[in-house]
């Protein structure tokens, strides 16, 4: 039972990402031993025209950041790092690890700490303040610990959250992700009919917390207000490896996976985490009642053949709130209502390691007709037409948000979703693209790849123009990859705009933008 499961777990790094990568790595041990892998990133970006040339919605706001001096200006630029460390400690003679991923610098802006203020000619320093380290040196994405029993895996801690492609749960494992889902977790997986079943429990979110006497530890003295998470997960894969073999045997693979969570929440605080002028003091008079209760349902699909990869997901969720006031004593007349579906496809033609490659991506999100997309919606008053991004409900008479948000590091391009609206959602892609190696060492490749991605909104109305039509992104890229883990990105992107994003209140239309990309990454 203990070698099936292990046999039937996709390959493992040192911090899993999904229910289905826990436990390859387990198997008894002599002695201690430590692994340690990750990567080291520097990446460069600049950026023209982002907000297009179109003017201001009617908020007063562009479509992207201006430089502070010149509204008029088309230039920004940018140069960050990250150093990704993912520890594993194995025990010996059992079958147990402890895990950690931390990253010592995430995402940290190059020459954003000087130690005193730019162009006095001091070098950076690692601290904004004398013995103060900022948030993106140090952070702890992951920490839990697995063990492999007779009758199946149990992980517990704080680990990945990934599922299928990644638009509902996205890992973030990718050299170009920058978030991560993670989930604090207590799961249990076996083997069962050749395939894996995995239960889980998350501990979404608690609160509000206090102090115990000695002020070391924290307690829950809210449990009404707990945000609670169950998943059931059926799934069959196969290792790399295996897939590999049976590819190159001209054998094909089928490999599929479903998915059903379920979260709820009874009661909430929020003056607990609501930004207030003044501290309100916590008291029975604050608990409100909610009644959430949200399902997601997710199936995964790939398909392997020598020559050709075919990869599907499909998402539907569905949610209620009973209650949506957030003021004591306040409660509005109709509950909150939510339907939202998605799905992304993959066809890649051409074999791995082959000249040439292309294929085609494609997916859609569901959308609310409200304005704006819904994406990141800021605080404030209900959008007015025209908005990028606002709140998808205005009580009472707009109760309802069926917008879908892909996971942010499922990459579909690197202008229009990755940074104007700032994920999928309320929209349809199509993105073919080809890849050809023009260099193959026996240490080292150098790949070109091009592609093209059309956009289009499901409501007109969620769009700054007033039109379905958003726009058609080029892409063009040079790798070189080199054994020893030394990887070099450069990537040139161009978005054309259509009436979608243009200011038709101001006749304005708006004109295109442009990002040149230079990734530097070590792999270790």
């Amino acid at each position: 039972m203990r070698r099936a499961l292990v046999l039937a777990l996709l390959p493992a790094v040192a911090a899993a990402s999904g229910l289905a990568d826990h436990g390859e790595d387990l198997f008894v041990r002599e002695k201690f031993e430590v692994t340690l892998n990750g990567y080291f990133r520097v990446r460069g970006e600049l950026l023209n025209n982002l907000d297009l040339d179109r003017g201001t919605t009617p908020s007063g706001r562009p479509l992207y950041a201006v430089p502070l001096g010149n509204p008029n200006g088309q230039l920004l630029s940018t140069v960050d790092m990250r150093m990704r460390t993912d520890l594993a400690i194995y025990a010996p003679f059992a079958s147990a690890a402890v895990k950690l991923r931390a990253d010592l610098v995430d995402n940290l802006v190059l020459g954003s700490t000087p130690f005193l203020s730019p162009g006095t000619g001091n070098a950076p320093t690692p601290a904004t303040t004398p013995g103060q380290l900022p948030s993106t040196l140090v952070r702890i994405k992951r920490a839990y610990a697995e063990a492999l029993t007779p009758i199946g895996l149990v992980a517990a801690g704080r680990m990945g959250n990934h599922w299928g492609l990644g638009i509902l749960g996205n890992g973030g494992d990718c050299l170009d992700c920058d978030r991560g889902d993670a989930a604090d977790r207590i799961a249990f997986i076996t083997a069962i009919a050749g395939h894996l079943w995995a239960v889980a429990y998350d501990f979404s979110a608690v609160g509000p917390l206090m102090d115990r006497r000695d002020a070391s530890r924290s307690l829950v003295f809210e449990p009404s207000a707990d945000v609670r998470t169950v998943n059931f997960a059926v799934m069959n894969v196969r290792v790399d490896e295996s897939r590999e073999r049976r590819r190159k045997a001209n054998k094909a693979t089928v490999e599929y996976g479903l998915i059903a969570s379920h979260r709820w929440q009874d009661f909430d605080v929020p003056a607990a985490y609501l930004k207030t002028a003044a501290p309100v003091a916590l008291s029975p008079a604050q608990v409100v009642p909610r009644g959430f209760s949200g399902t997601a349902f997710d199936v995964w699909l790939r398909l392997t053949w020598p020559s050709v990869r075919v990869e599907a997901e499909a998402a539907v969720v569905v949610a209620n709130i009973a209650q949506g006031s957030l003021i004591p004593g306040v409660l509005l007349r109709d509950p909150f209502a939510s339907l939202q579906w998605a799905a992304a496809l993959e066809l890649e033609l051409g074999a791995p390691t082959g000249p040439f490659q292309g294929g085609v991506n494609a997916g859609v999100a569901s959308g609310d007709p409200a304005p704006g997309f819904g994406a990141y919606p800021p605080a404030g008053p209900v959008p007015q037409p025209g908005e990028l991004d606002g709140a998808q409900v205005d009580p009472p008479r707009d109760v309802r948000a069926d917008n879908f948000r892909f996971a942010p590091d499922y990459r579909v391009d690197r202008i229009l979703f990755a940074e104007i609206i700032g994920t999928v959602t309320d929209a349809i892609y199509v993105r073919p693209w080809l890849q050809a190696r023009l260099l193959a060492l026996s240490s080292s490749s150098l790949k070109a790849r091009v592609s093209g991605t059309y956009s289009r909104a499901i409501y007109a109305s969620s769009t700054p123009g007033n039109s379905a039509d958003l726009g058609l992104e080029l892409n063009a890229s040079l790798q070189w990859e080199n054994r020893d883990g030394f990887d070099v990105l450069v990537e040139y992107a161009a978005l054309i705009p259509f009436s979608g994003l243009s200011n038709p209140a101001q006749n304005l239309t708006a004109t295109p933008g442009q990002l040149l990309r230079l990734r530097l990454a070590w792999n270790f």
